[in-house]
């Protein structure tokens, strides 16, 4: 009994810590704009184009800058306050929302102008994201940090099952996407308020000039790391190939027969289970076969997305992308929890670069691989492909990295 009592207080933990909370507020506010957004984007660009390269080209899009940038933005984040680097990028997420909205009460608009405004989106976004990750270690103590990785995750999930939801509603009742991007700015607006009330230790970090050798260590050092290359590796190349979010708009017009409404279940769906899977392992972390528990799940996303694509039930559609989001939760956190726990503090921001190139390869990248194939072979055969595709990379990674493999606890002593 009290043992449970213990488990239940540590998974609290981080919730003690007023400035947690308050990064919680506003990376929650921040997901739902952008996630919201993500909707009204992708309905709209189909509606304009009915191809489904059009949706591949959204994620590209939203892709290129990070992957050209993240030298530059994980120094970045290595270099200045993380805390006033967020709250700036924010500032451009706001200032995207309010041009796509510009472009929507135009009339008629081109798809080119809203590509344009997604690669700068994407520019933001490149030097957000490794901010947001290394700066949680600056908001709770180190043996709060296991806790603080899966309440944000679980943050994160609840925001990706909130915005797809508002964003299809709000798209369906006012038939447009003018009120979904004023939303999101707003969301946005008061997310910057919550962050400008953040104080954070200062902690001294080298300040070392931009350089190649600077830039590169991130990736040096998660190639020396066979834990960390091995998990984010495996993650990128199942989701690269398994992802099917970006076909969600053509499984929503063409096969499952409804409209935006129906496209924001859709896309809330797998954040419903990854929020799911994200609490129970708030408060029961994985203490031990952690890395065979991960590849287990990343298998488990690889069926669950063959199921999807094989559906013209929307009831069981719902439940394949629910367990995808489930199962998919399981490698984020190990992946989150080993990349922090393990980086030292001045390196943080570029290991996170990298982390996040490998994400946006897999998420953005990976709807570019969809749309792509959708376009030549159909929707169904593009997303049955992918799973299997994601089934078969579990195994080669199985085999190829037995660090990954034998992972017990999510520790790092002597890191």
């Amino acid at each position: 009994m009290a043992a449970a009592e213990d488990a239940r207080s540590a998974g609290r933990a981080a919730l003690a810590h007023p400035a947690f909370v308050r990064y919680l507020f506003a990376r929650f506010l921040i997901v739902v704009a952008l996630e919201m957004q993500s909707v009204a984007v992708g309905w709209q660009v189909y509606e304009i184009t009915h191809r489904a390269f059009a949706l591949g080209l959204v994620g590209l899009a939203q892709f290129l800058p990070g992957m050209v940038l993240f030298l530059v933005s994980g120094h970045a984040a290595d270099r200045f306050d993380r805390r006033k680097l967020l709250i700036v990028c924010d500032v451009g997420f706001t200032l995207c929302s309010v041009s796509l909205l510009a472009v929507a009460l135009r009339g008629s608009p081109r798809v080119a102008s809203i590509y344009a405004v997604l690669v700068i989106f994407g520019v933001v976004r490149s030097f957000s994201s490794p901010a947001n990750r290394a700066l949680i270690p600056a908001l709770v103590p180190a043996e709060h940090f296991p806790s603080a990785v899966a309440w944000n995750a679980s943050m994160f999930q609840c925001a990706t099952i909130l915005g797809p939801a508002l964003g299809g509603v709000f798209y369906a009742l006012l038939r447009g996407p003018e009120a979904v991007y004023a939303l999101s700015a707003l969301s946005e607006a008061v997310a910057i308020a919550a962050l400008l009330q953040i104080r954070v230790a200062t902690h001294l970090r080298a300040r070392e000039r931009l350089s190649l050798r600077v830039a590169f260590a991130g990736l040096r050092y998660i190639w020396r790391e066979k834990l960390l290359l091995g998990s984010i590796s495996l993650d990128l190349f199942a989701v690269l190939l398994g992802g099917a979010v970006a076909l969600l708009p053509v499984f929503a017009r063409e096969i499952l027969k409804t409209g935006p409404w129906g496209l924001g279940l859709l896309r809330a769906a797998p954040g419903v289970g990854a929020a799911a899977m994200a609490l129970l392992l708030a408060h029961r972390p994985l203490r031990a076969r952690a890395g065979k528990t991960m590849l287990w799940c990343v298998a488990g996303f690889g069926a669950f997305t063959i199921l999807f694509g094989l559906s013209h039930s929307m009831t069981l559609s719902l439940i394949s992308l629910l367990l995808v989001g489930a199962t998919d939760m399981v490698s984020v956190v190990v992946r989150a929890t080993l990349i922090q726990i393990a980086t030292p503090d001045e390196m943080r921001g570029r290991v996170n670069a990298v982390d996040m190139v490998f994400i946006g390869a897999s998420n953005e990248l990976g709807e570019f691989e969809s749309g792509l194939t959708a376009q030549w072979l159909g929707a169904v055969p593009a997303v049955v492909l992918g799973g299997i595709g994601a089934l078969a990379v579990t195994a080669i990674w199985a085999w190829g990295f037995p660090e990954l493999r034998e992972a017990d606890a999510l520790t790092m002593e002597g890191k």
